[in-house]
Parts: structure tokens; sequence; C-alpha cells
């Protein structure tokens, strides 16, 4: 844990599926430690189920969590983010306000918070709970210097973080924060491939899952083009090849482009 975190406390309003990844990443990661993370949800005696193992403390709404934290982390549904912060807007107002809630760029913020309310929207991804994951930063915020540099120090531990405009927070989201749903399919059919030559389920998994995951971790180690990591494995007349021509025989990359485009809607 950095010093400059050593005594915030952080707390969730929401502690659904996200919620619970970032807190399983700043704990197993050394961020923060279990107690200094508060959170509330819909249903408390669930809240108390779901913190218990990381030392996470239960409280009962979300005034208490606003008035105890440091940095607040909406993590409600979107549709309810203007029911959940209009009865605790003046303690909202003396904590960092981070917004993971889909669509609600600084600017829709704006139009439910107090005035100076200090404030930053994010999207992150699920593997933040392995400390592998990707947070996308809003560019437009309202915090200083000092503020911003907690949020990093929070998040740079578990996660990249790519800065966008506000017109490309959607799109931006999508790939990184609705596509690990599309790898994990891709990942489930190589492995359902390897399975029909007989090997084992799990072995299969592993495989398909670390190769994804050295995959990633070579492009953005060295920032080479995909076209050519592909070209790298492809062999004139090789195995590999005949797979990338089924592929795009079977329009795999224009269906990806599909599943995005579907998202964006």
């Amino acid at each position: 844990m950095t010093q400059q975190l050593s005594d915030i406390t952080v707390g969730f309003i929401g502690y659904g599926a996200m919620a619970q990844a970032m807190a399983q990443g700043f704990v197993d990661g050394g961020v923060l430690e279990g107690g200094q993370i508060l959170a509330c949800a819909g249903h408390y005696d669930k809240l108390v189920d779901s913190t218990s193992a990381l030392g996470v403390r239960p409280l009962h709404n979300a005034t208490e969590v606003a008035a105890a934290s440091d940095i607040v982390i909406l993590a409600v549904k979107p549709n309810l983010i203007e029911e959940v912060v209009t009865p605790i807007l003046h303690e909202l107002a003396n904590s960092i306000i981070v917004c993971v809630a889909w669509g609600w760029t600084f600017d829709r913020l704006e139009t439910v918070l107090e005035d100076h309310t200090p404030h930053i929207s994010i999207i992150p991804n699920t593997p933040i709970a392995v400390g592998q994951g990707v947070s996308v930063v809003e560019d437009k915020h309202n915090l200083t210097d000092y503020q911003a540099g907690l949020v990093r120090a929070l998040l740079e531990p578990v996660s990249m973080l790519e800065t966008v405009d506000t017109a490309h927070m959607s799109q931006a989201g999508t790939i990184s924060s609705c596509a690990p749903a599309f790898t994990a399919m891709y990942i489930e059919a190589l492995a359902d491939a390897g399975v029909q030559y007989g090997l084992k389920r799990a072995s299969a998994y592993r495989l398909a899952a670390k190769m994804v995951e050295g995959t990633g971790a070579l492009q953005v180690s060295d920032g080479r083009l995909p076209a050519a990591m592909k070209d790298a494995v492809c062999s004139p007349g090789g195995a590999t090849i005949r797979g990338v021509v089924a592929l795009e025989q079977h329009g795999f990359r224009g269906d990806v482009i599909s599943a995005v485009q579907a998202v964006e809607g």
C-alpha cells in the first residue's frame, strides 16, 4: 500500500459484480486493507455475505458510506444514480466521487451533484479483480492535482488507465468492459475445439486463457500491430494460415465489429 492511500477510506455505493471486482483487486493487490473499504447495497444481508471474505465493512445506507469515505465510488445501476445521489448531495460534496455507472459522464453528473463536488467518471472492467484491469478515464473532471493523484494511486496498481475524451467514453468502454464477455466466448470456443480432439477440459481452458493473456501482454508491451503479430505466426503454406483463412471465410472479424456495433446501437 502506498503511503498516499494508507489513511484513505474508500466507499462503494452499490456492491454488485463490478464493485466487488474492484474491491477484490484493491485488497489482493495490496492497494488497500479490507477495513479501509466500506460498502452499501440494496439488500443488507446479502451485502454482509459478499463483503466478509475481504473484510470490507458493510453499512446500511448510502448516507453512512458517503459521510465516512474520502473517495466514494458510485457503482449503482445507471438508471438509479439520480435517485441514490439526490438525498446525499451534501455528504458527497465532501468526498472525491468516482463514478463507474455507464453513461454518467462529467457534464451529466454536474446536473445532479452540488456545485464544486469533485468528481471523475471511469469505466473499469472485471479483470481488475486480478490486477489486470483496464479503466477508461474521462479526460474532463474537476479534481485537484492531489485528488487526481489519489485516484491514480488507487487504480494504477490494478488496471491500465486509458484517458479518452467524453465523446468516445462509450466506444472505449465497449471495447474494454463489454469485450471480456466476447473474449470469454472465444476462450470457450477454443477449449471446445481442444476437447473435441481429446484434450481435457481444464487443460484446454488453461491453454486458451493463457494464450489470450500473453498475446494481449505482447501487444501492449511493444505496441506492434496485431497484423504483424498474426503474420509472425503464419508460415507460408502452414497450419496457422489455414486457420486464419477459415476465420476470414466465416466473417470472424466482421462478427467482432458487429458485436461492438450492437452494443453501441
